[in-house]
């Protein structure tokens, strides 16, 4: 079993992280925050283009989350490109609020494979660099809707990100003893592109579903996830982390 070592400082200089989902609203935002906390990003999308042109510690590659194919490719890029992987970030997701009398096959499968083997497939590959380095730190995006059964979202959606939550604490089970840590984020109600291809939103209010009056923004979001990622969590495994303006209350 390996040293843990005590909490420190929310820095990842000379860290090298990888962002699955990042040229989302909340995946670009945690690419932005990981790189401006010292690590080299490693941000995949399924976009051809570079949405983070003239940053100098940020790289972007085209990556299916889906192909095991492409993720052996994908890793064995980064360890050849930077010799490591520190922080895995998973952030690829997609969404619907189909009504389960409604919902399709097709749907159900496209929704668990993002969401899910997206989960799945970079950590089942990274999680044995971590464990042969000692040390990694991996985070995944969860959601309110598995803590209470949907905000705007269908039961496909609501059952994979419950599989992503329990899926991450396996994983810590199975790190902790080799220094490798994972956790998940539970966001509620963000001002995404994805959250409104879902509802209508309203003006946020103090009166609203939220208390805290207002719905979150990736910035929200990517500063727990930092958190997560950096040594200032290094008593921190296995747990989800409610971020929602109280909408959920643990």
């Amino acid at each position: 079993m390996v040293s843990i070592p005590v909490s420190g400082p929310a820095r990842l200089d000379g860290q090298v992280a990888l962002v699955t989902g990042g040229a989302g609203g909340i995946g670009s935002e945690v690419v932005r925050t990981l790189a401006a906390a010292g690590a080299t990003v490693v941000a995949t999308d399924l976009g051809e283009t570079h949405p983070f042109e003239g940053a100098s510690n940020i790289q972007y590659l085209r990556y299916d989350v889906t192909s095991a194919a492409e993720t052996d490719a994908l890793v064995n890029r980064i360890v050849q490109d930077h010799g490591k992987i520190d922080v895995l970030v998973l952030c690829a997701g997609t969404i619907a609020n189909t009504p389960l009398w409604d919902s399709t096959d097709a749907e159900w499968e496209s929704i668990w494979r993002v969401n899910v083997m997206g989960v799945v497939n970079p950590t089942r590959r990274i999680f044995p660099l971590m464990k042969e380095k000692g040390y990694g730190k991996i985070v995944a995006l969860g959601s309110v809707a598995a803590r209470i059964g949907g905000v705007a979202s269908g039961p496909a959606y609501v059952s994979a990100k419950s599989a992503v939550h329990g899926l991450i604490k396996w994983v810590a089970k199975a790190g902790a003893p080799h220094g490798v840590y994972a956790n998940a984020v539970a966001p509620g109600p963000v001002e995404t592109a994805m959250w409104a291809s879902v509802t209508e939103r309203k003006p946020p209010s103090a009166h609203a579903t939220v208390p805290l009056g207002r719905y979150g923004q990736p910035e929200d979001i990517a500063q727990s996830i930092l958190f997560l990622a950096s040594p200032a969590s290094n008593w921190i495994t296995g747990t989800t982390i409610d971020i929602n303006g109280g909408s959920y209350l643990n």
